[in-house]
């Protein structure tokens, strides 16, 4: 006789059961839907709910149903047109209060709702929207880090008195700077230079020279520091364009590192690219700087030049010139908090900064009472102009001063911008919240996937999915009879719960990830395929047929796992070092390969085992 332990039926009821539950969201299809959340970050209250709901049958735009899900209000529409209509509406209803997002709200029950469960997201090919390409300048990460030790350079020796002639960045042994040069005039003590800077450089090659005009200190950066200075401002990048896609409203964004220094946006169900790519791009921050009341902003601007210590600019509403000291207060990185609000002077953007730049701003507003400060914001593009008949590309930054105030009191975290527009507080509010790009990116590539065309990916690759398994299920029940009926239950089992894990991990299923499904019911069918070929050969030897089963499953293992392993193997490296489209089809390659051994070792010797097992007889077998 067969047995197989009683756990074992245990173990495989549950987990399918669990994976039917987890898989079958997936089953109800969805509609097109509007997304809208607060800009504030609050959650929408039913109150809210019911204003949108009677504003939109006001306007008689027809929806199915609304709900909230995760703070934000989703309502399903029976149509893309009734879709675009209601986003219209409430973005010119609602402006001040809501962003909203077009989306897709799936059809999934109540129940199933409250428990959590949602259907896998769907790929940019799939489900229609944009794609953006972003290239990160990795060498201005450099030149920031350069320029941060040359501002620490500065401060640490003033600090000390001790004299210095100038303090730059220089390359040494490349084209690019990657090195600090301190120049001492001949009286300075060059060993007291070096232990003041001992904490500012920490971390360079220091070394020192001797120039016919004095002396040289010079701290360069190591080839590691290069990369991992270089791999943060990626990083930090990324974060920061999530924050922006949140802040937009966008549901499901991808947003990950593509090669060496490129950065991928996916946007599914994005129609507004224009507003996207807009605030995606900007590299804006802000500077908080005194004003220099001691000399002339008109008189520098004829000149054509500013004081030593000092810095012209434009404002930005005014037109007018104005004159700041070069030393910053604070900057938009050390920004926690960034809100739209009315103010006595209008609407304008209330900021918090962290304790660090707070306790600098405390102590510049205590010393500068009645004296005017300044914020400027800083943004950087690259244009591209014709020059003798060939194509140059520049890299331009935007300084330009848009609010400045006579202090007018004592403060220190919390302060509030004015003088701004509403369109440009919120702007401008969204940017601060969201945090400003460490570098500037620069767009390479941009691709709008229309969603007619990902409803007709969709067909197709549920129609070759279909297909493909149709086939599989056919030539296994003619050829391997019973058994083969099998494999097809095995197989079926093997699809639900695949598609229950990417469900759970909310991995996005794309055109390569159908085809990874594809492979999948191939390379489980493969293992059915040695075990049910094992069998026969043990029939043939004249072993009997429960003995055969045995055989079959216990001498195939071995086979079955070195093929899995290998390819196991190949699926997990390009799932950890492949992007895109490879490691969409790598995730559901890796998750197939194991929901098929659990399926195609357990799941079908319990199936064979409940069905021969208690025979004590058994002359042949249907295979």
């Amino acid at each position: 006789m067969l047995e197989y332990a009683r756990w074992k039926y245990i173990l495989i009821g549950a987990v399918l059961l669990l994976g039917l539950l987890f898989a079958l969201p997936n089953f109800f299809g969805e509609d097109p839907a509007l997304q809208i959340a607060r800009k504030d970050h609050a959650n929408v209250t039913p109150a809210e709910v019911q204003t949108v709901e009677a504003f939109l049958k006001e306007k008689k735009v027809r929806f199915d149903k609304s709900y909230i899900d995760s703070g934000r209000l989703m309502i399903r529409f029976p149509s893309v047109a009734d879709q675009l209509a209601a986003r219209d509406a409430v973005n010119e209803k609602f402006a001040g209060t809501y962003i909203t997002a077009l989306s897709f709200a799936p059809r999934t029950p109540e129940f199933l709702r409250a428990m959590g469960l949602r259907p896998m997201p769907l790929g940019l090919d799939l489900r229609g929207g944009l794609y953006l390409l972003y290239q990160v300048d990795v060498n201005a990460a450099v030149s920031q880090a350069l320029e941060g030790y040359a501002q620490d350079a500065r401060r640490a020796l003033s600090t000390a008195n001790i004299p210095f002639k100038d303090v730059s960045t220089v390359a040494v042994g490349s084209g690019r700077p990657n090195a600090v040069r301190i120049v001492l005039p001949p009286e300075a003590d060059i060993n007291a230079a070096r232990a003041a800077l001992n904490q500012a450089l920490q971390g360079l090659t220091v070394s020192t020279e001797n120039l016919p005009s004095g002396s040289a200190i010079q701290a360069v950066m190591t080839p590691q520091q290069i990369r991992e200075r270089q791999d943060y401002a990626i990083q930090q990048n990324i974060t920061t364009l999530r924050n922006r896609v949140n802040e937009l409203g966008v549901s499901e964004p991808i947003v990950q590192r593509q090669g060496i220094d490129r950065i991928n946006v996916q946007l599914p169900g994005v129609q507004n690219s224009a507003e996207v790519k807009d605030i995606l791009g900007r590299v804006a921050t802000l500077e908080f700087r005194l004003e220099d009341t001691q000399n002339s902003a008109f008189e520098a601007m004829q000149r054509g030049r500013a004081p030593i210590g000092s810095k012209l600019y434009t404002h930005t509403r005014f037109g007018r010139p104005v004159l700041l000291k070069r030393e910053v207060i604070a900057t938009g990185d050390q920004l926690t908090n960034a809100t739209v609000g009315q103010t006595p002077e209008g609407v304008g953007v209330n900021v918090r900064l962290d304790a660090r730049a707070g306790e600098n701003m405390l102590k510049v507003t205590k010393a500068n009472l009645n004296k005017p400060m300044a914020a400027v914001l800083i943004e950087k593009r690259r244009e591209t102009s014709e020059v003798d008949g060939k194509k140059v590309t520049r890299d331009v930054t935007d300084e330009q001063v848009i609010n400045d105030a006579t202090i007018r009191g004592i403060f220190s975290t919390n302060f509030q911008i004015t003088g701004l527009t509403a369109g440009e507080a919120r702007e401008l509010s969204l940017l601060l919240r969201s945090g400003s790009l460490s570098v500037p990116i620069y767009s390479v590539e941009e691709r709008a996937v229309g969603p007619s065309l990902g409803a007709d990916n969709i067909n197709k690759g549920v129609s070759a999915l279909v297909i493909g398994m149709a086939g599989v299920f056919l030539f296994m029940a003619i050829y391997y009879k019973t058994f083969g009926l099998v494999a097809d239950l095995v197989l079926l089992a093997n699809v639900v719960m695949l598609t229950a894990l990417l469900s759970l991990m909310r991995a996005s299923l794309s055109l390569p990830g159908i085809a990874g499904i594809i492979l999948t019911v191939g390379v489980a069918v493969d293992a059915n395929v040695l075990i049910y070929e094992r069998i026969r050969e043990e029939v043939r030897k004249g072993v009997s047929p429960q003995a055969a089963i045995r055989a079959g499953f216990e001498k195939a293992f071995s086979a079955i796992a070195d093929s899995n392993i290998t390819t196991l193997i190949a699926g997990v490296v390009l799932w950890v070092f492949g992007t895109g489209p490879i490691r969409g089809f790598a995730i559901v390659l890796t998750l197939g390969i194991a929901t098929s051994m659990f399926t195609s070792l357990m799941g079908s010797r319990a199936l064979i085992t409940l069905m021969y097992g208690g025979r004590r007889k058994l002359a042949r077998l249907s295979i």
